[in-house]
């Protein structure tokens, strides 16, 4: 088995640059992670709350190794002919009714019955061969000539049987197919899996894993990615958008807002040719950043709180500036 070919990082500050380039700001505990499951060759799980940056942080992987991405996305009931493989039984039945027309011509020359069992066996085979075979993610993925980076994403709303069947992959870079044998990995892919913490995962799955968790970055971290992402928004304006979302964090909220609603939020500021952050445009625009009806309520009534929070941080990072 290949280890897939990458460009050549001496240390995880290297890696990080690399992020970078690919518009993926990162802590660098998150380079440092990813730094060591490629060099270990080990899979990462990425956990934390849903829109801090675990599929991008795939997505840029790929990207920077120049390689493809091959996403499995889990759900409730996900089973293996969905993320492994699947028989083309359309395939298979036209081809068993060709092989009914032509029964006669395959059994000449079959004087006794063992033979004529033995043609028919052959082509039983034939039947259950690459020809008829649907690659599903999984065995994509370990097919891939140069390699790639496999995401498993959120692979805690998958059953625990489900991730019970991952092991072997996770483990040794290969699957069992019943009617073809064990498949191995070409190359060997990087694999990300991503959970969202809604059920707890097995011990077995975690020790196959180097762990790494995501929480909501830092205001400055914040400050860079929105400036990044987003580089139409004034920089006094980015400041005071991200104090502002640090603030509703602190709320006690069904579902605080993630990095990726802090982007759509200030994309939403430069749509509206935005000049500074007052309270009606907030009112206007809150639905953005909170999903939920409720925290729409708690956070308009403590809105005064949150805005004085905001004006008092755009103050501080502007003195220090």
């Amino acid at each position: 088995m290949k280890t897939l070919h990458a460009p050549t990082y001496t240390c995880p500050e290297d890696f990080l640059s690399g992020l970078t380039t690919q518009q993926y700001i990162a802590s660098k505990r998150i380079g440092t992670a990813v730094y060591l499951g490629l060099h270990l060759e080990k899979p990462l799980l990425v956990e934390g709350p849903a829109g801090v940056g675990k599929t991008e942080l795939a997505k840029a992987l790929a990207s920077l190794l120049e390689v493809p991405l091959v996403r499995m996305q889990c759900y409730e009931g996900l089973d293996e002919s969905k993320a492994l493989y699947e028989w083309k039984y359309g395939k298979q039945l036209l081809y068993t009714q060709i092989l009914r027309d032509k029964l006669g011509e395959l059994m000449q020359g079959a004087g006794t019955l063992e033979k004529a069992l033995e043609k028919l066996h052959a082509h039983d085979d034939l039947f259950y061969s690459e020809s008829f075979l649907e690659p599903r993610p999984l065995l994509r993925a370990l097919r891939e000539p140069a390699g790639c980076v496999l995401l498993v994403d959120e692979i805690d709303k998958a059953d625990p049987e489900f991730e019970a069947f991952l092991l072997e992959l996770l483990s040794d870079y290969q699957i069992s197919v019943p009617e073809l044998g064990t498949v191995s990995a070409k190359v060997r892919p990087i694999v990300l899996l991503t959970s969202n913490g809604a059920r707890e995962l097995s011990d077995a799955l975690r020790r196959r894993c180097l762990h790494l968790h995501i929480p909501y970055p830092e205001a400055a971290l914040e400050r860079q990615i929105v400036q990044t992402r987003v580089p139409e928004l004034a920089p006094y304006l980015a400041t005071s958008l991200v104090a502002f979302v640090h603030g509703l964090r602190a709320l006690d909220l069904k579902k605080h807002p993630a990095v990726s609603e802090t982007l759509d939020w200030a994309r939403t500021l430069v749509l509206l040719n935005a000049d500074e952050l007052g309270e009606d445009l907030v009112r206007d625009t809150l639905t953005t950043l909170l999903k939920h009806e409720e925290d729409v309520a708690t956070a308009l009534a403590a809105l005064p709180q949150v805005m004085q929070a905001t004006r008092n941080a755009a103050q501080v990072h502007a003195a220090r500036a």
